[in-house]
Protein backbone atom coordinates (compact mmCIF):
# COMPACT_ATOMS: atom_id res chain seq x y z
CA UNK A 1 0.00 0.00 0.00
CA UNK A 2 1.43 3.34 -1.00
CA UNK A 3 1.78 6.17 1.53
CA UNK A 4 -0.85 8.87 1.22
CA UNK A 5 -0.24 12.34 2.44
CA UNK A 6 -2.69 15.21 2.65
CA UNK A 7 -4.77 17.40 4.87
CA UNK A 8 -7.47 15.87 7.10
CA UNK A 9 -11.09 16.35 6.00
CA UNK A 10 -12.77 19.58 7.18
CA UNK A 11 -15.58 19.26 9.64
CA UNK A 12 -18.54 21.55 10.24
CA UNK A 13 -17.94 23.78 13.20
CA UNK A 14 -19.89 26.43 15.09
CA UNK A 15 -22.98 28.16 13.77
CA UNK A 16 -22.34 30.39 10.82
CA UNK A 17 -19.81 28.01 9.23
CA UNK A 18 -20.87 26.07 6.22
CA UNK A 19 -20.30 22.34 6.32
CA UNK A 20 -17.59 20.79 4.15
CA UNK A 21 -18.66 20.17 0.61
CA UNK A 22 -18.68 16.66 -0.70
CA UNK A 23 -16.51 16.14 -3.79
CA UNK A 24 -18.53 16.29 -7.01
CA UNK A 25 -18.55 12.89 -8.74
CA UNK A 26 -17.43 12.84 -12.36
CA UNK A 27 -20.30 12.85 -14.89
CA UNK A 28 -21.36 9.51 -16.27
CA UNK A 29 -20.30 8.68 -19.80
CA UNK A 30 -23.92 8.28 -21.00
CA UNK A 31 -26.67 9.78 -18.78
CA UNK A 32 -29.79 7.62 -18.75
CA UNK A 33 -32.04 10.54 -19.84
CA UNK A 34 -29.93 11.76 -22.75
CA UNK A 35 -31.52 12.33 -26.17
CA UNK A 36 -29.79 9.36 -27.89
CA UNK A 37 -30.89 7.05 -25.09
CA UNK A 38 -34.52 8.29 -25.27
CA UNK A 39 -34.58 7.79 -29.05
CA UNK A 40 -33.18 4.25 -28.83
CA UNK A 41 -35.59 3.39 -26.04
CA UNK A 42 -38.56 4.69 -28.08
CA UNK A 43 -37.45 2.74 -31.13
CA UNK A 44 -36.97 -0.36 -28.99
CA UNK A 45 -40.51 0.00 -27.61
CA UNK A 46 -41.86 0.56 -31.13
CA UNK A 47 -40.62 -2.84 -32.04
CA UNK A 48 -38.14 -4.10 -34.55
CA UNK A 49 -40.76 -5.03 -37.22
CA UNK A 50 -42.42 -1.62 -36.95
CA UNK A 51 -39.11 0.20 -37.32
CA UNK A 52 -38.11 -1.95 -40.28
CA UNK A 53 -41.51 -1.40 -41.99
CA UNK A 54 -41.32 2.34 -41.38
CA UNK A 55 -37.93 2.56 -43.09
CA UNK A 56 -39.14 0.27 -45.89
CA UNK A 57 -42.25 2.39 -46.52
CA UNK A 58 -40.29 5.66 -46.42
CA UNK A 59 -37.66 4.50 -48.89
CA UNK A 60 -40.29 3.04 -51.16
CA UNK A 61 -41.93 6.44 -51.34
CA UNK A 62 -38.76 8.45 -52.04
CA UNK A 63 -36.80 6.13 -54.33
CA UNK A 64 -37.04 7.31 -57.94
CA UNK A 65 -39.48 5.63 -60.31
CA UNK A 66 -36.64 5.31 -62.83
CA UNK A 67 -34.94 2.65 -60.68
CA UNK A 68 -34.82 -0.47 -62.83
CA UNK A 69 -38.24 -1.89 -62.23
CA UNK A 70 -40.56 -2.13 -59.27
CA UNK A 71 -38.71 -5.22 -58.02
CA UNK A 72 -35.46 -3.27 -57.62
CA UNK A 73 -37.21 -0.55 -55.63
CA UNK A 74 -38.76 -3.11 -53.35
CA UNK A 75 -35.41 -4.90 -52.87
CA UNK A 76 -33.53 -1.72 -51.89
CA UNK A 77 -36.27 -0.62 -49.50
CA UNK A 78 -36.55 -4.07 -47.96
CA UNK A 79 -32.78 -4.39 -47.46
CA UNK A 80 -32.57 -0.99 -45.77
CA UNK A 81 -35.53 -1.80 -43.58
CA UNK A 82 -34.02 -5.10 -42.43
CA UNK A 83 -30.69 -3.41 -41.72
CA UNK A 84 -32.24 -0.69 -39.60
CA UNK A 85 -34.35 -3.26 -37.80
CA UNK A 86 -31.29 -5.27 -36.85
CA UNK A 87 -29.50 -2.13 -35.60
CA UNK A 88 -32.49 -1.10 -33.49
CA UNK A 89 -32.71 -4.61 -32.02
CA UNK A 90 -29.00 -4.60 -31.10
CA UNK A 91 -29.23 -1.12 -29.56
CA UNK A 92 -32.28 -2.04 -27.49
CA UNK A 93 -30.62 -5.27 -26.32
CA UNK A 94 -27.53 -3.30 -25.28
CA UNK A 95 -29.61 -0.83 -23.28
CA UNK A 96 -31.48 -3.66 -21.53
CA UNK A 97 -28.22 -5.42 -20.66
CA UNK A 98 -26.64 -2.26 -19.25
CA UNK A 99 -29.73 -1.50 -17.17
CA UNK A 100 -29.79 -5.04 -15.78
CA UNK A 101 -26.09 -4.92 -14.93
CA UNK A 102 -26.47 -1.57 -13.20
CA UNK A 103 -29.25 -2.94 -11.00
CA UNK A 104 -27.54 -6.25 -10.26
CA UNK A 105 -24.08 -4.84 -9.55
CA UNK A 106 -23.34 -4.57 -5.82
CA UNK A 107 -22.36 -1.20 -4.46
CA UNK A 108 -18.61 -0.54 -4.58
CA UNK A 109 -16.70 -1.78 -1.55
CA UNK A 110 -15.49 0.98 0.72
CA UNK A 111 -11.87 1.92 0.17
CA UNK A 112 -9.44 0.60 2.79
CA UNK A 113 -8.49 3.13 5.43
CA UNK A 114 -5.49 5.18 4.33
CA UNK A 115 -2.12 4.34 5.84
CA UNK A 116 -0.67 6.74 8.34
CA UNK A 117 1.17 9.65 6.84
CA UNK A 118 4.95 9.57 6.69
CA UNK A 119 5.31 12.15 9.50
CA UNK A 120 3.05 10.00 11.71
CA UNK A 121 5.12 6.91 10.93
CA UNK A 122 8.36 8.77 11.69
CA UNK A 123 6.90 9.94 14.98
CA UNK A 124 6.07 6.31 15.84
CA UNK A 125 9.67 5.33 15.11
CA UNK A 126 10.96 8.12 17.32
CA UNK A 127 8.70 7.07 20.19
CA UNK A 128 10.00 3.51 19.80
CA UNK A 129 13.56 4.84 19.95
CA UNK A 130 12.74 6.64 23.18
CA UNK A 131 11.15 3.54 24.68
CA UNK A 132 14.04 1.33 23.60
CA UNK A 133 16.84 3.61 24.77
CA UNK A 134 19.14 2.00 27.34
CA UNK A 135 20.83 4.24 29.89
CA UNK A 136 23.24 2.42 32.18
CA UNK A 137 26.33 3.24 34.21
CA UNK A 138 29.39 1.07 33.59
CA UNK A 139 32.37 1.26 35.92
CA UNK A 140 35.39 2.65 34.13
CA UNK A 141 33.38 3.75 31.10
CA UNK A 142 30.85 6.16 32.49
CA UNK A 143 27.23 6.39 31.34
CA UNK A 144 26.25 4.50 28.23
CA UNK A 145 23.26 5.91 26.31
CA UNK A 146 22.32 3.85 23.28
CA UNK A 147 20.48 0.81 22.01
CA UNK A 148 20.95 -2.93 22.05
CA UNK A 149 20.21 -5.04 18.99
CA UNK A 150 16.42 -4.82 19.29
CA UNK A 151 14.02 -2.07 20.32
CA UNK A 152 12.24 -4.61 22.54
CA UNK A 153 15.29 -5.53 24.64
CA UNK A 154 15.63 -2.56 26.94
CA UNK A 155 13.24 -3.50 29.77
CA UNK A 156 15.10 -3.75 32.10
CA UNK A 157 17.91 -1.70 30.52
CA UNK A 158 20.56 -3.86 28.89
CA UNK A 159 24.07 -3.03 27.71
CA UNK A 160 23.98 -0.99 24.47
CA UNK A 161 25.82 -2.52 21.53
CA UNK A 162 27.98 -0.80 18.95
CA UNK A 163 25.84 -2.04 16.07
CA UNK A 164 22.46 -1.14 17.59
CA UNK A 165 23.70 2.25 18.79
CA UNK A 166 25.22 3.13 15.41
CA UNK A 167 21.93 2.48 13.61
CA UNK A 168 19.99 4.21 16.38
CA UNK A 169 22.19 7.27 15.84
CA UNK A 170 21.47 7.15 12.09
CA UNK A 171 17.73 7.02 12.84
CA UNK A 172 17.98 9.86 15.31
CA UNK A 173 19.73 12.07 12.77
CA UNK A 174 17.08 11.21 10.17
CA UNK A 175 13.91 11.83 12.13
CA UNK A 176 14.66 14.07 15.11
CA UNK A 177 17.71 16.25 14.50
CA UNK A 178 16.20 19.12 16.50
CA UNK A 179 14.62 17.13 19.34
CA UNK A 180 16.67 17.32 22.52
CA UNK A 181 14.96 14.46 24.39
CA UNK A 182 17.62 12.13 22.98
CA UNK A 183 20.87 13.96 22.44
CA UNK A 184 22.85 12.80 19.43
CA UNK A 185 26.08 13.98 21.08
CA UNK A 186 25.56 11.66 24.06
CA UNK A 187 24.83 8.73 21.75
CA UNK A 188 27.98 9.46 19.72
CA UNK A 189 29.99 9.65 22.95
CA UNK A 190 28.64 6.22 23.89
CA UNK A 191 29.97 4.80 20.61
CA UNK A 192 33.44 6.08 21.50
CA UNK A 193 33.09 4.48 24.94
CA UNK A 194 32.12 1.17 23.34
CA UNK A 195 35.38 1.15 21.39
CA UNK A 196 37.45 -1.95 22.11
CA UNK A 197 40.80 -1.58 23.94
CA UNK A 198 42.78 -2.39 20.80
CA UNK A 199 40.70 -0.10 18.59
CA UNK A 200 37.64 -0.71 16.48
CA UNK A 201 34.28 -2.25 17.32
CA UNK A 202 32.62 -5.65 17.18
CA UNK A 203 29.13 -7.14 17.44
CA UNK A 204 27.96 -8.52 20.77
CA UNK A 205 28.58 -12.11 19.66
CA UNK A 206 32.04 -11.56 18.16
CA UNK A 207 34.27 -11.53 21.20
CA UNK A 208 36.96 -9.03 22.11
CA UNK A 209 38.51 -8.41 18.68
CA UNK A 210 37.38 -5.69 16.28
CA UNK A 211 35.66 -6.67 13.06
CA UNK A 212 35.67 -4.61 9.83
CA UNK A 213 31.92 -4.73 9.07
CA UNK A 214 30.99 -3.29 12.48
CA UNK A 215 33.89 -0.83 12.75
CA UNK A 216 33.11 0.74 9.36
CA UNK A 217 29.40 1.14 10.18
CA UNK A 218 30.22 2.82 13.52
CA UNK A 219 32.78 5.13 11.92
CA UNK A 220 30.23 6.10 9.27
CA UNK A 221 27.65 6.97 11.93
CA UNK A 222 30.19 9.01 13.92
CA UNK A 223 31.25 10.91 10.80
CA UNK A 224 27.63 11.70 9.98
CA UNK A 225 27.08 12.95 13.55
CA UNK A 226 29.96 15.42 13.15
CA UNK A 227 32.71 13.66 15.10
CA UNK A 228 36.09 15.37 15.29
CA UNK A 229 37.84 14.58 11.98
CA UNK A 230 41.17 14.16 13.77
CA UNK A 231 39.74 11.48 16.05
CA UNK A 232 38.14 9.75 13.07
CA UNK A 233 41.35 9.82 11.08
CA UNK A 234 43.34 8.35 13.97
CA UNK A 235 40.78 5.58 14.46
CA UNK A 236 40.67 4.79 10.75
CA UNK A 237 44.45 4.44 10.69
CA UNK A 238 44.33 2.06 13.63
CA UNK A 239 41.65 0.00 11.85
CA UNK A 240 43.31 -0.12 8.42
CA UNK A 241 44.45 -3.68 8.94
CA UNK A 242 40.82 -4.74 9.43
CA UNK A 243 39.91 -4.10 5.78
CA UNK A 244 42.94 -5.87 4.38
CA UNK A 245 41.79 -9.15 2.75
CA UNK A 246 45.05 -10.79 3.81
CA UNK A 247 44.24 -10.08 7.45
CA UNK A 248 40.60 -11.27 7.34
CA UNK A 249 40.43 -13.54 4.30
CA UNK A 250 37.30 -15.42 5.37
CA UNK A 251 35.42 -12.25 6.33
CA UNK A 252 36.34 -10.20 3.29
CA UNK A 253 35.30 -13.05 0.99
CA UNK A 254 31.72 -12.38 2.15
CA UNK A 255 29.40 -9.98 0.30
CA UNK A 256 27.77 -8.73 3.50
CA UNK A 257 31.11 -7.84 5.09
CA UNK A 258 32.57 -6.10 2.02
CA UNK A 259 29.44 -4.03 1.31
CA UNK A 260 29.23 -2.92 4.95
CA UNK A 261 32.87 -1.82 4.96
CA UNK A 262 32.56 -0.02 1.63
CA UNK A 263 29.45 1.93 2.63
CA UNK A 264 30.85 2.84 6.06
CA UNK A 265 34.23 4.02 4.78
CA UNK A 266 32.67 6.10 2.01
CA UNK A 267 31.00 8.12 4.77
CA UNK A 268 33.87 8.20 7.25
CA UNK A 269 36.94 8.30 5.00
CA UNK A 270 36.12 9.06 1.34
CA UNK A 271 39.84 9.56 0.67
CA UNK A 272 40.90 6.20 2.10
CA UNK A 273 43.29 4.23 -0.08
CA UNK A 274 41.45 1.04 0.89
CA UNK A 275 38.28 1.98 -1.01
CA UNK A 276 39.51 1.18 -4.52
CA UNK A 277 40.75 -2.22 -3.41
CA UNK A 278 37.48 -3.05 -1.66
CA UNK A 279 35.46 -2.04 -4.69
CA UNK A 280 37.60 -4.29 -6.90
CA UNK A 281 37.01 -7.19 -4.49
CA UNK A 282 33.26 -6.62 -4.85
CA UNK A 283 33.34 -6.20 -8.64
CA UNK A 284 35.48 -9.32 -9.08
CA UNK A 285 33.12 -11.25 -6.81
CA UNK A 286 30.16 -11.01 -9.21
CA UNK A 287 29.08 -14.10 -11.13
CA UNK A 288 26.96 -14.61 -14.27
CA UNK A 289 23.53 -16.22 -13.84
CA UNK A 290 22.31 -18.21 -16.88
CA UNK A 291 18.76 -18.19 -15.46
CA UNK A 292 18.55 -14.42 -15.90
CA UNK A 293 20.17 -13.64 -19.20
CA UNK A 294 23.72 -14.28 -17.93
CA UNK A 295 23.59 -10.97 -16.06
CA UNK A 296 26.12 -10.74 -13.26
CA UNK A 297 24.91 -10.88 -9.68
CA UNK A 298 26.12 -11.72 -6.19
CA UNK A 299 25.54 -14.42 -3.61
CA UNK A 300 26.33 -14.67 0.09
CA UNK A 301 29.97 -15.44 -0.70
CA UNK A 302 31.94 -13.60 -3.34
CA UNK A 303 32.66 -15.62 -6.46
CA UNK A 304 36.11 -17.19 -6.68
CA UNK A 305 37.82 -19.41 -9.20
CA UNK A 306 36.89 -22.43 -7.09
CA UNK A 307 33.14 -22.03 -7.44
CA UNK A 308 30.20 -19.69 -7.84
CA UNK A 309 27.72 -19.03 -5.02
CA UNK A 310 23.96 -19.28 -5.46
CA UNK A 311 22.53 -15.93 -6.67
CA UNK A 312 20.74 -13.86 -4.05
CA UNK A 313 18.52 -10.80 -4.55
CA UNK A 314 19.42 -9.38 -1.13
CA UNK A 315 23.17 -9.66 -1.73
CA UNK A 316 22.92 -8.39 -5.31
CA UNK A 317 20.94 -5.35 -4.12
CA UNK A 318 23.48 -4.70 -1.35
CA UNK A 319 26.30 -4.80 -3.89
CA UNK A 320 24.47 -2.48 -6.31
CA UNK A 321 23.85 0.08 -3.54
CA UNK A 322 27.50 -0.03 -2.41
CA UNK A 323 28.83 0.29 -5.97
CA UNK A 324 26.42 3.15 -6.69
CA UNK A 325 27.69 5.07 -3.67
CA UNK A 326 31.28 4.37 -4.65
CA UNK A 327 30.61 5.66 -8.16
CA UNK A 328 29.18 8.92 -6.82
CA UNK A 329 32.13 9.50 -4.46
CA UNK A 330 35.04 8.03 -6.42
CA UNK A 331 33.80 7.91 -10.01
CA UNK A 332 33.93 4.65 -11.95
CA UNK A 333 35.48 3.16 -15.06
CA UNK A 334 33.65 1.34 -17.84
CA UNK A 335 34.10 -2.13 -16.33
CA UNK A 336 32.86 -1.08 -12.90
CA UNK A 337 29.84 0.65 -14.44
CA UNK A 338 29.02 -2.41 -16.54
CA UNK A 339 29.08 -4.76 -13.54
CA UNK A 340 26.94 -2.39 -11.46
CA UNK A 341 24.36 -2.07 -14.24
CA UNK A 342 24.32 -5.83 -14.79
CA UNK A 343 23.39 -6.23 -11.15
CA UNK A 344 20.43 -3.93 -11.77
CA UNK A 345 19.48 -5.88 -14.91
CA UNK A 346 19.58 -9.11 -12.89
CA UNK A 347 17.18 -7.61 -10.34
CA UNK A 348 14.88 -6.28 -13.07
CA UNK A 349 14.77 -9.72 -14.68
CA UNK A 350 13.40 -11.27 -11.49
CA UNK A 351 9.66 -11.33 -12.29
CA UNK A 352 10.39 -13.16 -15.57
CA UNK A 353 11.64 -16.24 -13.70
CA UNK A 354 9.52 -18.82 -11.83
CA UNK A 355 10.99 -17.83 -8.45
CA UNK A 356 11.55 -14.16 -9.24
CA UNK A 357 9.56 -11.10 -8.30
CA UNK A 358 7.98 -11.85 -4.94
CA UNK A 359 10.65 -14.48 -4.23
CA UNK A 360 13.30 -11.76 -4.46
CA UNK A 361 11.57 -9.87 -1.64
CA UNK A 362 11.58 -12.71 0.91
CA UNK A 363 13.74 -12.04 3.96
CA UNK A 364 16.71 -14.34 4.31
CA UNK A 365 19.38 -15.21 6.84
CA UNK A 366 22.99 -16.35 6.66
CA UNK A 367 25.87 -17.26 8.97
CA UNK A 368 29.27 -15.61 8.60
CA UNK A 369 31.92 -18.00 9.87
CA UNK A 370 35.49 -17.07 10.77
CA UNK A 371 38.26 -18.62 12.85
CA UNK A 372 37.75 -17.55 16.46
CA UNK A 373 40.20 -14.79 17.41
CA UNK A 374 41.07 -16.33 20.80
CA UNK A 375 41.04 -19.97 19.65
CA UNK A 376 41.68 -20.49 15.92
CA UNK A 377 40.62 -24.13 16.25
CA UNK A 378 37.05 -22.95 16.79
CA UNK A 379 34.83 -20.85 14.57
CA UNK A 380 33.26 -17.50 15.30
CA UNK A 381 29.64 -17.44 14.12
CA UNK A 382 27.76 -14.27 13.21
CA UNK A 383 24.07 -14.61 12.34
CA UNK A 384 23.05 -12.03 9.72
CA UNK A 385 19.51 -11.19 8.66
CA UNK A 386 18.74 -9.49 5.35
CA UNK A 387 15.71 -7.23 4.89
CA UNK A 388 15.47 -8.21 1.23
CA UNK A 389 12.57 -5.97 0.18
CA UNK A 390 14.32 -2.90 1.60
CA UNK A 391 17.58 -3.68 -0.18
CA UNK A 392 15.86 -4.37 -3.51
CA UNK A 393 13.89 -1.12 -3.21
CA UNK A 394 17.05 0.82 -2.41
CA UNK A 395 18.83 -0.69 -5.41
CA UNK A 396 15.90 0.14 -7.72
CA UNK A 397 16.01 3.75 -6.48
CA UNK A 398 19.71 4.31 -7.20
CA UNK A 399 20.59 7.00 -9.71
CA UNK A 400 21.24 4.65 -12.62
CA UNK A 401 18.26 2.34 -12.10
CA UNK A 402 15.78 4.38 -14.12
CA UNK A 403 18.12 4.55 -17.13
CA UNK A 404 18.85 0.82 -17.03
CA UNK A 405 15.16 0.00 -16.63
CA UNK A 406 14.24 2.13 -19.66
CA UNK A 407 16.70 0.11 -21.75
CA UNK A 408 15.83 -3.29 -20.26
CA UNK A 409 12.21 -3.84 -19.16
CA UNK A 410 10.60 -0.43 -19.63
CA UNK A 411 9.70 2.20 -17.08
CA UNK A 412 6.20 0.84 -16.25
CA UNK A 413 7.69 -2.55 -15.28
CA UNK A 414 10.37 -0.85 -13.18
CA UNK A 415 7.77 1.31 -11.41
CA UNK A 416 5.63 -1.76 -10.72
CA UNK A 417 8.58 -3.67 -9.23
CA UNK A 418 9.59 -0.70 -7.11
CA UNK A 419 6.03 -0.20 -5.87
CA UNK A 420 5.77 -3.88 -4.91
CA UNK A 421 9.03 -3.71 -2.95
CA UNK A 422 8.11 -0.46 -1.17
CA UNK A 423 4.64 -1.81 -0.33
CA UNK A 424 6.21 -4.89 1.25
CA UNK A 425 8.60 -2.71 3.25
CA UNK A 426 5.72 -0.63 4.59
CA UNK A 427 3.66 -3.71 5.36
CA UNK A 428 6.29 -5.08 7.72
CA UNK A 429 5.97 -2.21 10.21
CA UNK A 430 3.41 -1.41 12.87
CA UNK A 431 3.39 2.10 14.24
CA UNK A 432 6.84 2.88 12.88
CA UNK A 433 8.47 -0.29 14.26
CA UNK A 434 9.66 -2.91 11.81
CA UNK A 435 9.23 -6.49 12.95
CA UNK A 436 11.29 -9.48 11.96
CA UNK A 437 9.30 -11.61 14.37
CA UNK A 438 7.48 -11.19 17.68
CA UNK A 439 10.34 -12.24 19.97
CA UNK A 440 12.40 -9.85 22.12
CA UNK A 441 15.05 -9.79 19.38
CA UNK A 442 12.47 -9.38 16.63
CA UNK A 443 12.43 -5.56 16.35
CA UNK A 444 15.98 -4.78 15.17
CA UNK A 445 17.13 -1.17 15.22
CA UNK A 446 18.86 -1.64 11.87
CA UNK A 447 15.59 -2.87 10.32
CA UNK A 448 13.76 0.27 11.43
CA UNK A 449 16.52 2.37 9.88
CA UNK A 450 16.44 0.49 6.59
CA UNK A 451 12.64 0.47 6.37
CA UNK A 452 12.27 4.16 7.13
CA UNK A 453 15.10 5.05 4.73
CA UNK A 454 13.23 3.31 1.91
CA UNK A 455 9.93 5.10 2.62
CA UNK A 456 11.58 8.51 2.91
CA UNK A 457 13.57 8.04 -0.28
CA UNK A 458 10.51 6.83 -2.19
CA UNK A 459 8.38 9.72 -0.91
CA UNK A 460 10.99 12.20 -2.18
CA UNK A 461 11.28 10.33 -5.46
CA UNK A 462 7.57 10.37 -6.33
CA UNK A 463 6.87 13.88 -5.02
CA UNK A 464 5.95 16.44 -7.67
CA UNK A 465 5.74 20.09 -6.55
Amino acid sequence: MMLRQGLPPRRSGAAGRSPAREPTPPPAAAPPDSAPTRLLTWLGRLGVPAAAFAVFQTLLGILPQSLAGEAARYCVAATAGVGVGVMVWLAAALLRTRATAAVAAPPPAPAPPPAGSLPELMDGTYQALRRGLSVIEVAGRGPLIGWPHSLAESDPPVHPTAFGTAYGLHLLLDIAPYDGRIRAGQVAETLWRLRLPGGGWAARSQGSGARPEVSAIVLGALARAGADPRLLEAEIRSCEVLWDPDHDASGLANTYVVTNVLRGLLRAAPGSTALDGLREVLVNGATADPARGNHRCWGAALATGRGNPAPSAAHTARAVVALDRAARVLGEDERQRTVREEGLRWLLAGPATPTGGIGDLQNCQEEVRRPDQEDPLHQELLSVRHFAAAWVARALMTDGARKVAAEEVGLPAWEAQLTTAVTRVQGMQRGGVWRWDDGPMGHPVWMAYQGLSVLRRHALMVYRP
